[in-house]
């Protein structure tokens, strides 16, 4: 009787209530990923200082309204002359607020650009130690406390070329000293509370003042930054935008971990930005009274030069009749050229705005040609009048124009100047930036949560990864419907097995299940197992039963055991034979001390009935391994074996061998060749398909059957584990 393989492809399914079972069988290794998540997250916010922010608001307002609403109608166009509008004036003030004009005052303001941290400060520090360090910063330098200890920076102005440099700064009695934290040489030696000026190479030059109440045992790492390396690292935590758009209203944030020196820095950006945009509107305004206060006096000495020559010539001619025709000629004279002197004042603003092809500058040079014809056709009106008469109107012109332009420059230079004073500028601070509370980060309900989330997620995915890596096969269907294999019995795991596997790694004796607990699940299944095989083989004779497996560690031991009890329960007389002449442990079963077995038998050093060992049960017997013989396989073909079972079989109603792996060595299919009933054990979830394929065709080769399929170690809810027999590595050389 043999059995032809033909494998079917299955259907390629997930099953989702497997799937959900085994994540559930992993529940360890996920508490374990959730607990390592957990501990990290714990760790993390222990050496992650707390992080606050603040905030401020600033509105940016239109030139023209905030002038006008104080000077009146004059002012304010002067004061609004040039002004933006919209959502660019808001981007060029963020620009601005981010600029170095502004962040680089406050920063040297507050010496923001010396950065102290303890030399030691390592992660383990933080974790196991952590240091009382901390640092204020304020105009007059900055102060570093550590524990007791204490010591100012009130100046470091390094030279150029230590700028971004980290150096090690280390204490002694009243001095310290500078040097480079790689190779310690000193590169600066100063004394304590006292300004300190050295000679570098070039024109650079140090200026050190660091002050010690106390004496400082620890060492620093201390660094002066540049300007731009200062406003970057201030920038990494500093914001400015627009509130909606085209509002005008830009909202600052700056984050630090010194709530302190936060709220006062961001205060302090505030105060300059506000300083410049004064500044920056008066700029003009003081640039033409500088240019007035230079025209007036030269523009009165002109005045009074005219008002003298003119007085002498009235003085030497006496009182001159000007008929009306004459004065109707010089008020328009005057009139023109006042217009001209306003059209040129006006013409030489443009041209700084406009190129020259500007409608607007077209147009005034249009006007001012115009006014220089009507000039020049009034002057040949005043060339026909008597000399007299024309000398006067020509001197009394010059005086009124002077005279004019004298007034309206007073007048200008007067209404700037009130400009200048009551100067407020284009902005104005809605809120000022206030010491927060709480911290924004870390967050730790947040991140304990996430952490949660992370380990379960990892959890989940090592569980999944170890479901793919567990390619064995996992139900009865599998191998009858693509091996066409009976499958006789599905063995649950017991717990029991595990005080097995310690036993085992003890060196101990092993106690039976199915005299220890007849009623284990295992042992119920087992029977089934016993009465599968008596009607499935009623009509063979099936006295020899062999048990094999695929690979190590499947039961196939605990299997053969069991079910030789079982049998030997219900009556029959029952021979069990240890034929792993290698790894064999059936003896720790029975509690024999493996003397003498099979191997000497077959070595013919012992008779069989000497060796043949009686057990607790009353009708099972039992037959060891024997010592470790150089050749087991060889001893199984001789014959020997052969006629030992012939003998055997009118003793016993069934005998039971247990035989090493298929795949490992050719034991098992030896033994297929002189047994009745060929058993072959697959353990749930490790056997792989390609396992019992190999398998097949073993005994397939050497035409003996495979009468039938033991499933073993079935875990509740479809999930996976390693209980029945021994996991051990095979070392299938002799042992000498």
């Amino acid at each position: 009787m043999s059995y032809t393989y033909t494998p079917q492809k299955p259907e390629e399914t997930i099953d989702l209530k497997e799937l959900l079972f085994s994540l559930i069988a992993q529940w360890k290794a996920i508490i374990v990923c959730i607990f390592i998540a957990l501990v990290c997250a714990v760790l993390y916010l222990r050496v992650t200082p707390k992080v606050y922010s603040v905030d401020a608001m600033v509105q940016v307002e239109d030139k023209s309204g905030a002038s006008s609403a104080l000077l009146g109608k004059e002012l304010s166009g002067i004061m609004g002359a040039g002004g933006l509008g919209g959502s660019q004036m808001a981007d060029g003030e963020v620009e601005i607020l981010k600029s170095r004009l502004v962040l680089g005052s406050t920063i040297q303001q507050l010496n923001l650009d010396i950065v102290v941290v303890p030399k030691n400060n390592s992660l383990l520090t933080k974790i196991f130690n952590p240091l009382k360090f901390n640092t204020q910063y304020s105009a007059q330098g900055v102060v570093v406390y550590q524990d007791q200890a204490r010591f100012d920076i009130k100046k470091l102005n390094v030279p150029q070329a230590f700028l971004d440099q980290p150096l090690l700064l280390s204490f002694s009695a009243d001095t310290y000293t500078l040097a480079d934290p790689k190779t310690e040489q000193v590169v600066f030696k100063g004394q304590l509370n006292k300004t300190v000026q050295q000679k570098s190479d070039g024109d650079d030059a140090w200026s050190i003042e660091i002050d010690a109440p106390s004496r400082v045992n620890d060492e620093y790492i201390i660094t002066k930054n540049a300007v731009t390396t200062a406003t970057n690292n201030f920038l990494a935590n500093y914001s400015a935008q627009e509130k909606g758009k085209q509002t005008n209203i830009i909202s600052l944030t700056y984050q630090g971990t010194d709530k302190q020196l936060i709220t006062h820095a961001l205060n302090r950006v505030l105060i300059n930005y506000k300083q410049q945009n004064i500044e920056s509107s008066s700029a003009q305004k003081a640039q033409t009274l500088a240019f007035l206060n230079k025209q007036l006096p030269v523009l009165k000495e002109d005045l009074d030069t005219a008002e003298k020559v003119f007085n002498r010539f009235r003085e030497k001619n006496n009182t001159v009749d000007v008929n009306q025709e004459a004065q109707l000629y010089l008020k328009q004279s005057v009139d023109l050229e006042t217009q001209k002197i306003v059209l040129k004042e006006k013409q030489a603003e443009l041209q700084a705005k406009y190129t020259s092809e500007h409608p607007m500058l077209l147009q005034i040079n249009a006007q001012i040609t115009a006014i220089d014809q009507k000039i020049a056709e009034l002057n040949g009106s005043l060339k026909k009048l008597p000399e007299t008469q024309r000398q006067y109107l020509q001197l009394y012109r010059e005086v009124e124009v002077k005279n004019e332009l004298y007034t309206s420059l007073l007048n200008t230079y007067q209404t700037m100047s009130v400009a200048k004073a009551g100067e407020i500028g284009n902005v104005r601070i809605i809120d000022t930036a206030i010491e927060p509370i709480r911290s924004i980060k870390p967050r730790s309900m947040i991140i304990l949560a996430l952490s949660v989330i992370v380990g379960l997620f990892f959890g989940v995915m090592i569980a999944l990864a170890r479901n793919l890596l567990r390619t064995g096969i996992k139900d009865s269907t599998e191998i009858e419907t693509e091996f066409d294999l009976p499958v006789y019995a599905t063995v649950p795991r017991s717990p029991q097995q595990l005080i097995k596997d310690k036993l085992l790694k003890k060196k101990k004796n092993i106690p039976l299940l199915a005299i220890k607990d007849s009623d284990d699940i295992a042992i119920e299944s087992l029977r089934s197992l016993r009465t599968a095989i008596h009607f499935a083989l009623a009509k063979t004779e099936n006295k020899v039963i062999m048990i094999s497996g695929a690979s190590p560690a499947v039961g196939k031991s605990f299997i053969s055991a069991n079910l030789a009890a079982i049998l030997a329960q219900s009556g029959s007389r029952i021979l069990l034979i240890d034929a792993d002449m290698r790894r064999g442990y059936l003896h720790k079963y029975f509690s024999d001390e493996n003397e003498s077995g099979l191997s000497e038998v077959l070595l013919e050093k012992s008779h069989i009935n000497t060796v043949i060992q009686s057990t607790d049960l009353e009708k099972l017997d039992f037959l060891g391994r024997g010592k470790n013989p150089s050749h087991p396989s060889e001893l199984l073909n001789t014959g020997l074996f052969e006629k030992m079972l012939e003998q055997l079989k009118e003793q016993y109603d069934h005998i039971i061998i247990d035989t090493p792996p298929v795949l490992a060595v050719t034991d098992a299919t030896i033994v297929s060749q002189f047994s009745d009933v060929n058993l072959l054990v697959v353990r749930f979830a490790k056997t792989s398909k390609k396992e019992l394929e190999l398998t097949i065709n073993r005994f397939t080769n050497s035409n003996s059957p495979i009468h039938g399929v033991v499933l073993n170690d079935i875990q509740s809810g479809g999930s996976y584990g390693y209980s029945y027999g021994y996991n051990y590595n095979y070392d299938y050389k002799a042992k000498k």
